[in-house]
């Protein structure tokens, strides 16, 4: 039988707006070492949006349509920060809303001790994102660092102990160089509000069903 929170996580997506937090398919995107860059630029305001990620994924899809666990880098309060996410979400995706409930994203920059960045929701996408006193540090191993180590942690993820995911990290100066290039410091469009609402949600279904 499924548990109370599997049957209500879909409601609760499904009540979330859906934000255009990836670029148009018409972008190509730049292959820079490890990553992958796109941007677009709204000819309204000459405001450049860009995604930034690696491309090889943390976890791939389980079928065609879903998304994958990636990592990806972002302007978070002016500072260019590593992040873990997986974007687009499907109802069906239903153990990733479950994630933004209760999982964390463990990081690792070899030989550097790792950080946590806890998980929510964006919109329908699932970021993990380092704590505010992590930001800055983790901005300067990701521009250093030559590989990373990746580890989800929650429900229907894995544990402490599982292996961690290895990727290779080459480029990355060079790209985090042109995407300052495009969205200077403090052009960067605020980031979708996280998802505290999902939480709440959670707790007023629990008591509506009596637990």
């Amino acid at each position: 039988m499924k548990t109370l929170s599997a049957m209500l996580i879909p409601l609760a997506l499904a009540a979330l707006p859906a934000f255009a937090q990836t670029p148009p398919s018409a972008a190509v995107p730049e292959e820079v070492g490890s990553w992958r860059l796109a941007c677009v630029t709204d000819r309204m305001t000459d405001r450049a949006d860009c995604l930034l990620r690696h491309r090889e994924p943390i976890e791939r899809a389980a079928s065609a349509g879903a998304s994958s666990l990636v990592l990806e880098v972002a302007d978070r309060g002016g500072r260019l920060v590593p992040l873990v996410a997986a974007r687009d979400l499907t109802l069906e995706q239903v153990s990733r809303g479950m994630l933004a409930l209760t999982g964390t994203a463990q990081l690792r920059f070899p030989p550097n001790r790792l950080f946590e960045m806890p998980c929510t929701l964006e919109g329908r996408a699932l970021v993990c994102a380092p704590k505010p006193e992590d930001a800055e540090r983790a901005a300067t191993e990701l521009a250093a660092a030559p590989n990373v180590l990746v580890r989800m942690v929650g429900v229907g993820v894995g544990s402490g102990a599982a292996e961690p995911v290895e990727l290779r990290l080459e480029g990355t100066r060079e790209v985090l160089a042109r995407y300052r290039a495009r969205v200077p410091e403090g052009a960067a469009a605020p980031s979708p509000a996280a998802g505290s609402n999902l939480p709440e949600m959670f707790q007023r279904f629990q008591r509506l069903m009596g637990n």
